[in-house]
């Protein structure tokens, strides 16, 4: 019999008691709170970068100098509450993407995460670190070859693991709309072909890099599932935002808990991504046209179409993670409708070994 507690995840000299890693959700949604909370039960827990300083005095003024002074305050205070592993998640499409990458490095951050984008300067950040595990998040196999060509010319690094992100995560999607319901897009074929890929980069780089299969992913037989196609562990968000320990409001929370399968849906994103949120009135009222134009706060995300936007995505979902839904909206997995209460990241984890044994038994 294999169980999940016994499997565990080595990404370089680190190793996770559990094969699972808890995804980066900006705008305030997986902070220290959560990130320490699956770290203290054998995950990787993951910090998110994106938009981290919402909640400094100075952050509308100061915006390079908040979010940095806020990542290095998150990081030092996960550290205080747990001695597991900790990441953080960092978008390519950030403005501030490389004060981001610095602050991390510089904190000693286990894992840097990095997708929306192609990370290719990113082993640049490290220095003379060696300590800072970087793994990219994508979409293809193609993108993976990209990223280990480009690491391994330049700066004769490989990645450290690769996240596979399938097209039922939540929030910003990495496919063009017509390629989301696209079976030939599953990510039981991605994580094939990025598996495949991988043999050849690990052949030239001398080194192992773990496959982590992520989007979609909510239970403990999807786990199995993966594991069992030749990825060595999952990553999963949607999953650990209706926790105890999740960093955004009850309210958030709630739409997870309150919502039906019909209420998740894909929008257009200022920032000209496919995203998968859940619908509500605010959701409602922009594809009604009943929100204006506005001036951009910060502009940070390097893609946003900030000119014509009907809305700021930014503060919208900043309002989410503080709980004032009708200003703001959530993003969220496929699966998301399943969640059915709020318990504590344990409570989860348990239940996810025990779905996951459960499977591996027959």
């Amino acid at each position: 019999m294999l169980s999940l507690r016994s499997k565990g995840l080595q990404i370089g000299n680190l190793t996770a008691k559990l094969p699972i890693i808890q995804g980066g959700m900006g705008i305030g949604v997986s902070m220290s709170g959560l990130a320490s909370a699956v770290a203290n039960e054998g995950g990787i827990g993951v910090i998110s970068a994106a938009v981290i300083g919402m909640l400094e005095p100075d952050f509308s003024t100061n915006y390079i100098e908040a979010n940095i002074r806020a990542l290095r305050k998150e990081i030092r205070k996960a550290r205080e509450l747990t001695q597991g592993i900790l990441g953080v998640n960092i978008m390519v499409a950030l403005s501030n993407f490389s004060d981001m990458a610095k602050t991390a490095v510089e904190e000693g951050i286990d894992i840097i995460f990095s997708g929306a984008g192609l990370p290719l300067n990113l082993p640049s950040f490290l220095k003379e670190s060696k300590d800072t595990k970087l793994v990219p998040i994508v979409s293809s196999a193609r993108a993976a070859a990209l990223i280990a060509k480009r690491w391994m010319e330049k700066y004769k690094y490989a990645p450290d693991a690769i996240v596979v992100e399938g097209p039922k995560a939540g929030g910003h999607l990495g496919f063009k709309n017509d390629q989301i319901e696209d079976p030939s897009f599953k990510l039981e074929t991605l994580v094939s072909e990025v598996i495949s890929e991988t043999k050849i980069i690990e052949d030239k780089a001398g080194k192992r890099i773990p496959i982590i299969a992520a989007g979609g992913i909510y239970s403990g037989e999807d786990i199995y599932k993966f594991i069992e196609l030749g990825a060595s562990g999952v990553q999963m968000a949607t999953r650990f935002v209706t926790t105890e320990e999740c960093d955004a409001s009850f309210e958030f929370k709630k739409t997870y808990i309150d919502c039906n399968k019909e209420d998740i849906e894909i929008i257009k994103s200022p920032v000209g991504m496919p995203g998968r949120v859940i619908v509500n009135e605010f959701i409602n009222d922009v594809n009604a046209g009943k929100k204006k134009p506005y001036k951009c706060p910060y502009h940070c995300i390097i893609s946003c179409e900030y000119s014509s936007s009907p809305y700021c995505i930014a503060l919208a979902l900043v309002n989410a993670k503080k709980g004032i839904m009708k200003n703001g909206f959530a993003f969220a997995g496929e699966n998301a409708y399943r969640a059915e209460k709020i318990v504590t990241v344990k409570e989860l984890v348990d239940s996810l070994v025990e779905e996951f044994d459960g499977v591996s038994i027959e």
